[in-house]
This record gives C-alpha cells, structure tokens and sequence, in this order.
C-alpha cells in the first residue's frame, strides 16, 4: 500500500489549509486513516482518526474544533481541514492506515505502532 500526502504550505496565522492523502495498492474501504504530526526534535503526534461509516472519529485536544478529518472512499483519500492555524501547528503532517483491517478507530487511537502504512509527510508552516 502507498500514502501519498499534500497540501501542505506556508499559510500566516488564522489561515486555513487542506491536506490531501490518496491511497493506493489495496483497498481503501474497511481500513481506518489516521493523520499524525511531527516537529524536528519532538516524538510524532497523532492528530486525527477517521473510520468508516458511523465509527467514530477522535482529534488531540489541541485540534478539536478547528480542523475537520474527512475521507472519500470513491476517490481513496482521506482529507484534513484546518482551519484557524497557528505557528504551534507548524509541522510535518503524516498520513497513515492500519495494516489489517479495521474500520473502526480504537479509543487509544493515536499510537503509532497501531499503523503499518505511512506517507511520507508534507510540511505545514504557520506564521505568525
């Protein structure tokens, strides 16, 4: 299986951006997308699961209410809204899926060896 990530940029304080992650080589449907974070010098983060259908969705604390996860299983990508951006979210945003499948995020959904597939990161820098 391939993640590819983007929409990543350079966007000033209060602005808004999408990130894009399409995945490729296996199904997308079933399988449970998660998006983490990471800044030089910092363990990675998760940000955001989404499931599939009804499941649930889960976002750290920092992000809740400001950005929104959201996938397309026609089009194998799943999507993060952010909006209201500032320089603490400035990192490298990774996208990624477990390796069996699951169609529901787990309450502890942020641990990282829970996800065998990842992308390989696209940079988002806030200005402040």
């Amino acid at each position: 299986v391939q993640l590819q990530a983007s929409g990543g940029g350079l966007v000033q304080a209060g602005g808004s951006l999408r990130l894009s992650c399409a995945v490729s080589g296996r199904s997308f449907s079933g399988y449970i997308m998660g998006w983490f974070r990471q800044v030089p010098g910092k363990e990675r983060e998760g940000v955001s699961c989404i499931s599939m259908s009804d499941g649930p969705t889960y976002y750290q604390d920092s992000v809740q209410g400001r950005f929104t996860v959201s996938r397309d299983d026609a089009k194998n990508t799943v999507y993060l809204q952010m909006n209201n951006l500032s320089p603490d979210d400035t990192a490298v945003y990774y996208c990624a899926t477990r390796a069996n499948k699951s169609s529901r995020c787990k309450t502890k959904w942020a641990a990282e060896y829970d996800y065998g597939s990842w992308g390989q990161g696209t940079q988002v820098t806030v200005s402040s």
